[in-house]
């Protein structure tokens, strides 16, 4: 059964991107766009995590995270803030929240914190012990964790963004990704830089992974964006 996500978040375009791309994870997403239904949403269903912004119409984030614990809801909650709001992340953080995410943010480094939180909160019983959370393709080992990548068994040095732009890749192969979703998962949504910063990191990250015939390739589709292309014989990452 997919797990459950409430997205409390008033800003209409973030919120579409958020639920389009907790969906393409495969979890099933909630939205409520003022704090007063948040809150109701989340005192009446049982959900796996909740996304939390702080500045809401109705009732702001603080108020329903603290209302929340309250009522004895342990949900995990993952706070929203804006840039240079230090005191509504540690408000947050002493109200109970898990953890909390800056905007602007990107989607691919959201989705991370949700898979690691969500982790958290089950014991990590997904895994047995001490094994290690890694997507394998060809001959890349790619550990979302710890944002490493090693081809061959030895390490490549990707910056940030390059490990985000291929983690994004990996979990889509074979599907087309445009530009546009690639600077809002990866540099956010309200990035206000051109899309030749993605071609950039693209580039970047071919010279850097396409060792030879068992690497992935990151093939482009003229005038669209890209997609990832697997090794041949090679199955979806999992």
């Amino acid at each position: 059964m997919a797990e459950r996500i409430l997205v409390i978040e008033d800003e209409p375009t973030l919120a579409r991107l958020l639920t389009y791309n907790l969906s393409q994870e495969g979890y099933e997403a909630t939205v409520a766009d003022n704090g007063v239904e948040g809150l109701q949403l989340a005192l009446r269903q049982p959900f796996d995590l909740i996304l939390l912004d702080i500045m809401l119409p109705g009732m702001d984030g603080l108020e329903i995270l603290t209302k929340l614990r309250r009522h004895g809801v342990r949900t995990p909650v993952i706070i929203l803030t804006a840039r240079n709001a230090e005191d509504e992340v540690v408000q947050g953080l002493r109200h109970g929240a898990d953890d909390y995410m800056t905007k602007p943010f990107g989607v691919a480094e959201l989705l991370a914190r949700v898979a690691a939180v969500l982790r958290r909160s089950r014991g990590g019983e997904e895994r047995k012990a001490g094994e290690e959370n890694v997507i394998r393709v060809g001959n890349l080992a790619i550990y979302p964790d710890k944002y490493e990548v090693t081809a061959d068994g030895e390490p490549v040095a990707l910056r940030p963004k390059e490990f985000e732009v291929l983690l994004y890749l990996v979990r889509r192969p074979g599907v087309v990704v445009t530009r546009d979703d690639l600077m809002n998962a990866v540099w956010g949504f309200d990035y206000i830089g051109g899309q030749r910063t993605v071609d950039v990191h693209v580039s970047s990250l071919r010279k850097k992974l396409e060792l030879g015939p068992r690497s992935a390739r990151i093939e482009s589709i003229r005038g669209v964006g890209y997609k990832l292309v697997l090794p041949k014989e090679e199955g979806v990452p999992g």
